[in-house]
């Protein structure tokens, strides 16, 4: 007699391939319409499913989990996607549920976006290309529409895990000079590599950059990291790009330094209340902002859904999942 598959319910619509997969492989219920599940209808699925499978549009909170309790049933939470920051992962720990994660998979397709984003912002890309669709091409003038080169700039990192490097190894392939702020140095190597000169004082490094990447998670400890306070000490021709969460940086302190021209300009891809935008961004020439792209791509999300078709396998088979997070690790 065969094994009873696991209750799987998948928040929101995935990758054909990979809801495919899950169906032949789970007892899977899919997201068929893509919105976001209400509380409500979050509640409800905690408790008549074996596993969940959340995306960083649904807040897993200790209430959610005490709501899973209650039903008895739910035993992994296997994410979609890297970040876990809107999962309690400690609630869930002392609840006895397995947390998951994809990480790994969305390291290039992130440090492309991150270097677009810099070149954007540099080369004044999106303006001109505003400008030219508009129909305001008037012809080529020696002193209109410049921007800056990115060769010779100084590149401060903000978080040297694995996008971070990933960063510095294409900033390097542009002639970048690399610098980074981490919890701790990297290794030797790694630092030999890059040529990467390391700060521990963060204050010091965001003064003497010509480009600010932030490419930390959103932990308690890198809330408001960027604060309006640290904002200010950025020279004024200095770009700030953001690829990994909103939160990390005052978004209204952003938005008036790049309004008065104390920073040079911005790429955001994440925002600190997404989807809500900061009105005050919205009208300013030097912020390029995309809708949440860094892992936007075809080969990113579907290889997503596989590590988490990977995780859940080997939770069903009793084994522990190979990307498993656990409290210490944030």
């Amino acid at each position: 007699m065969a094994a009873r598959k696991p209750k799987v319910i998948v928040t929101r619509k995935l990758p054909d391939a990979v809801e495919t997969r899950m169906r032949e492989l789970f007892d899977t219920e899919l997201n068929l319409d893509d919105a976001p599940m209400s509380r409500a209808a979050l509640i409800d699925a905690v408790g008549r499913c074996d596993v969940l499978s959340p995306t960083i549009t649904d807040e897993i909170d200790a209430e959610l989990i005490a709501a899973a309790q209650a039903g008895g049933r739910l035993k992994l939470i296997a994410n979609f996607g890297a970040g876990v920051d809107h999962i309690d992962v400690a609630a869930a720990s002392e609840a006895g549920i397995v947390v998951t994660n994809t990480p790994g998979v969305l390291t290039e397709d992130t440090a492309d976006l991150t270097l677009a984003l810099m070149m954007a912002v540099s080369r004044r890309i999106v303006e001109g290309a505003n400008l030219a669709q508009a129909g305001d091409f008037k012809g080529w003038t020696p002193t209109w529409m410049m921007g800056r080169r990115i060769t010779g700039k100084r590149l401060g990192i903000i978080g040297m895990g694995r996008i971070g490097q990933a960063v510095a190894r294409r900033a390097r392939a542009f002639g970048m000079s690399i610098h980074y702020h981490n919890r701790k140095p990297v290794s030797p190597r790694i630092a030999e590599e890059l040529e990467a000169t390391y700060w521990e004082s963060l204050d010091q490094m965001l003064a003497r950059m010509d480009i600010i990447s932030v490419n930390c998670p959103h932990t308690p400890a890198t809330y408001h990291l960027l604060s309006g306070r640290r904002l200010k000490l950025l020279q004024p021709h200095a770009i700030l790009v953001n690829t990994a969460r909103g939160e990390i940086i005052d978004e209204s302190a952003l938005a008036e330094g790049l309004a008065k021209g104390e920073i040079g300009g911005a790429g955001l891809d994440v925002f600190e209340f997404e989807p809500a935008i900061n009105p005050k961004l919205l009208k300013l020439p030097n912020a390029v902002l995309l809708p949440h792209l860094g892992s936007a791509t075809v080969e990113g999300r579907i290889d997503m859904g596989e590590k988490v078709i990977i995780n859940i396998k080997t939770w069903m088979d009793g084994h522990r999942p190979p990307d498993r997070v656990l409290p210490a690790m944030l």
